[in-house]
């Protein structure tokens, strides 16, 4: 991958200067993985740093036998970074939604380049601000309506990650157990709230592509706004 695609695909790195990409592209490690496997166990947390080349994955978190999705990522968005920056353990997995590639840089080494390059330690820390308010928007919707929170949702994961197609934004077809841990509502509300936008024409689920169709992007963002 040339340094300027390879900048031009993850947020974090446009800016970073054209030494730094260098030093990162050259020790870069390539990964591929199939639907389903775990891509970084909950021992192997602060190793390394994964940047999503291609496909989808979810953070779970591990307590005894219980398991919640945490977050959907998407390509461009990278994982890792925290457990690096903090050294502590993690009770979380992340496991490929779809065929996934990555890259992985050792902690070691991404820890020397952030520090020697301040335009990607400031992105680094606007990201990370902006994963706060996130978070933040999140709690601030908690005592919404399950379908407004859905939609929000749906909204985040088009914007983040959405591929803009024929059908509309494009999005993986995530299962609705993920979706129901991200969004915080239950299953059998989110398959009833799926299946009614999907009557409603707002949203096709597309399983041959292994897409949701997101067919009327503005009204499901008058839906989150709500």
């Amino acid at each position: 991958m040339e340094t300027e695609a390879f900048s031009e695909l993850f947020p974090l790195l446009k800016g970073a200067n054209p030494q730094t990409l260098e030093s990162l592209m050259s020790v870069a490690v390539k990964h591929e993985y199939p639907p389903g496997r775990a891509v970084l166990m909950e021992d192997a947390w602060g190793n390394a740093i994964y940047f999503v080349v291609s496909g989808w994955v979810k953070v779970r978190r591990l307590s005894g036998d219980n398991v919640v999705t945490l977050a959907i990522l998407g390509r461009g968005n990278f994982f890792g970074e925290m457990a690096i920056l903090d050294e502590s353990p993690r009770s979380n997995d992340v496991i490929a939604l779809s065929a996934v590639r990555l890259i992985s840089v050792t902690a070691q080494r991404f820890i020397q380049i952030l520090f020697k390059d301040q335009q990607l330690h400031h992105r680094m820390l606007q990201l990370m601000v902006r994963r706060l308010r996130q978070t933040n928007l999140r709690y601030q919707i908690r005592n919404r309506p399950p379908a407004v929170k859905l939609a929000n949702t749906l909204v985040e994961l088009a914007e983040n990650y959405g591929q803009k197609t024929e059908y509309g934004t494009d999005i993986f077809n995530i299962p609705y157990k993920d979706l129901a841990d991200v969004t915080d509502i239950s299953l059998e509300e989110t398959s009833k709230i799926m299946e009614k936008l999907d009557s409603k024409g707002w949203i096709k689920i597309d399983p041959d592509r292994q897409a949701i169709h997101l067919t009327n992007i503005k009204h499901l963002k008058n839906l989150a706004n709500q």
